[in-house]
């Protein structure tokens, strides 16, 4: 049976519609000095995603802290930056290999790879680097040029665990080239949920058989989803109990085939994901450590009977640790 473990996409939402303090975490006004919103993240999950990789290398020295300051079987899967996966975004200009304008190659090299190995090497050696996810934008289409980038790339990163998140519609519809190739690779094909429009990928939720299984569930706001007043608008989506049960029902099956399969919830307007993902890992059997807060408890209902209700003391006492304080890990704009 494979090992499960869920958590959700990032874990510091500090601010605009969808934050999670005073919901999740306590206000700012009301939390000591020291709380390290990562420290009381741990103590109710034991996988999270890091979404700021994505946007940044992140510094050694934060990386190092993460590990520190989480249990020993936490484990962390990082996004890799966007130099190799959305190179539009990468400093407008640069220069970029086209295959056509819609589907752009970066231009990277060893040394881009060398320079990220460096920022998670503390995370790889403490043994808590569950996987790198290579999330591409829906423009990112099937090609030669496409094929030929994603092999490079899964080499490249090769003896790490390495998730592929493909969510343009020509991928999924020459589905056993795809397969041959993540199968050649070690790599997992990851399963996402999210709203389906004309050119969205399509899948089974059913994994590539190997060594790993990466789920990513954003939510279902289709009409938030491109049109939206705050980028948050687009994950305020809480799924419902039966469509957990629909997910945990994939997870029982996965179990039989892969060794370690990853669930993150990406809905996370308002703690939304952090309601389901306790949820989830109700229904697959397992416990729901931590405490909630009344005002989790509140808003969603259907976690009473299923979670601890905090006690009346903070909740952060003893969580402060010694040498400094937690660090914001994702306080920039998403792209998801």
């Amino acid at each position: 049976m494979g090992e499960v473990r869920i958590g959700t996409s990032g874990w510091s939402y500090p601010s605009g519609p969808g934050t999670w303090n005073g919901i999740f975490y306590p206000s700012r006004r009301s939390r000591p000095a020291k709380a390290d919103d990562l420290v009381y993240y741990a103590e109710h999950f034991d996988t999270v995603e890091v979404n700021s990789s994505f946007y940044r290398l992140p510094d050694p020295a934060v990386t190092r802290g993460w590990a520190a300051r989480t249990p020993s079987r936490f484990d962390f899967c990082l996004k890799l930056f966007q130099k190799f996966t959305h190179p539009a975004m990468y400093l407008k200009g640069a220069e970029v290999h086209a295959a056509g304008e819609k589907n752009p190659i970066p231009a990277i090299s060893g040394a881009d790879v060398d320079a990220f190995r460096q920022s998670i090497e503390p995370i790889a050696s403490a043994g808590k680097l569950g996987a790198l996810l290579a999330q591409f934008p829906p423009a990112f289409r099937h090609g030669e040029d496409a094929l030929g980038y994603l092999a490079w790339l899964m080499q490249s990163f090769s003896d790490y665990p390495v998730a592929i998140e493909l969510r343009h519609r020509s991928w999924s519809d020459r589905e056993q080239e795809v397969l041959g190739l993540l199968q050649a690779h070690g790599a997992a094909w990851v399963q996402i949920d999210e709203p389906k429009f004309r050119f969205s990928i399509r899948q089974d939720r059913l994994p590539n058989p190997g060594s790993l299984c990466y789920m990513r569930l954003h939510g279902r706001n289709a009409e938030k989803w491109w049109t939206h007043d705050h980028p948050d608008e687009r994950y305020n989506y809480l799924y419902s109990p039966a469509e957990i049960d629909g997910f945990a029902d994939t997870v029982t099956r996965v179990r039989q085939i892969v060794q370690n399969i990853y669930v993150f919830m990406n809905n996370h307007f308002a703690g939304k994901a952090v309601a389901n993902a306790a949820a989830l890992r109700h229904a697959v059997g397992q416990p729901v450590p931590g405490e909630y807060a009344d005002e989790m408890l509140e808003r969603y209902g259907f976690l009473r009977g299923i979670v601890a209700r905090a006690g009346s003391d903070s909740l952060f006492d003893g969580l402060e640790r010694e040498g400094g304080t937690g660090t914001a890990e994702d306080a920039e704009p998403r792209q998801d």
